[in-house]
């Protein structure tokens, strides 16, 4: 396996990111991870998506530490600071969810309050129900676990579509359409810090194929299986999906009817939020995470 690291001067001076950067080995391949906070008796695990980084959590961190928890936020394999395999194939759904457990279980976190959303949710939700010993809550945004039964919408198809076929698989352009607020260069600097070029976007272009559209997937037995565990999950469980997000939209109901630890929440929506809720609304995102945590001692 081929993989590139990003020259660690593209990640100077960015705009609200003043985290230590912190690095673990997984299988031969150094995974980048944000680790604030001291508190281990409540670990807040921030699981990003595609094609983000820990830097959509920068407005999010703050809040959560000062409140008193400690906050850790990897990137996955293919993103961030995290190693780049240059391959497509290098990158299968089963090896992602390895590659974080694997990472997850070398730092021993317990006590943990999963937040996931996009592929984070994919893959987090998998490490949660497959290690609940060490998971205390979930609060899920903007995502889910396809099995390839669901009908997906519209807007996942055209963007599965556009991953495969387009010559110009611009970072910035993706992020700023997935959101509703209009950000600055210097922000959509940010987001394209990982990739200086094409050949580190291997991890970013084939993960939406590798997302289950059809019951023969070779993961889609896997996420039925997750999902059969979820019906007897009696831990808190939140849905905080936002109002404008196009690709998830009216998926929180199926986790509030499934999940017995989902009955009597207060399930929220956020409001004037896209698909990375984080970037849109992060203040509001982590102030429902710490009434969640508080509710939920």
């Amino acid at each position: 396996m081929k993989i590139l690291r990003t020259p660690d001067d593209r990640f100077k001076d960015l705009i609200d990111f003043p985290f230590e950067p912190r690095y673990q080995e997984v299988d031969g391949i150094r995974i980048h991870y944000l680790d604030e906070g001291f508190n281990d008796s409540e670990v807040i695990l921030l699981m990003h998506g595609e094609p983000s980084w820990s830097f959509l959590y920068r407005y999010m961190i703050p809040l959560l530490v000062d409140t008193g928890f400690r906050v850790v936020a990897p990137d996955l394999v293919g993103f961030g600071r995290s190693d780049k395999p240059t391959e497509q194939t290098d990158h299968t759904y089963r090896k992602h969810v390895d590659w974080i457990t694997k990472w997850l279980l070398s730092l021993d976190l317990r006590n943990i309050t999963l937040f996931c959303q996009d592929w984070g949710s994919l893959i987090g939700l998998r490490i949660a129900i497959e290690n609940q010993d060490r998971f205390k809550r979930i609060v899920l945004s903007n995502g889910g676990l396809p099995t390839g039964e669901q009908k997906m919408s519209n807007a996942f198809t055209n963007w599965r579509e556009f991953s495969r076929t387009t010559p110009d698989f611009s970072i910035p352009f993706i992020i700023q359409g997935a959101t509703t607020t209009k950000l600055s260069r210097v922000i959509l600097k940010g987001y394209d810090a990982p990739f200086p070029d094409d050949t580190y976007k291997a991890g970013a272009r084939i993960l939406p194929s590798l997302v289950p559209i059809s019951p023969d997937d070779p993961e889609s037995e896997a996420n039925k299986k997750s999902i059969e565990m979820f019906k007897q999950w009696k831990k808190p469980f939140l849905t905080a999906f936002s109002d404008s997000d196009p690709i998830t939209k009216g998926g929180n109901k199926f986790w509030q009817e499934i999940v017995p630890g989902a009955q009597n929440q207060n399930h929220i929506t956020i409001k004037g939020a896209g698909h990375f809720v984080q970037e849109d609304r992060g203040s509001e995102a982590a102030k429902a995470i710490i009434d969640f945590i508080k509710k939920n001692p």
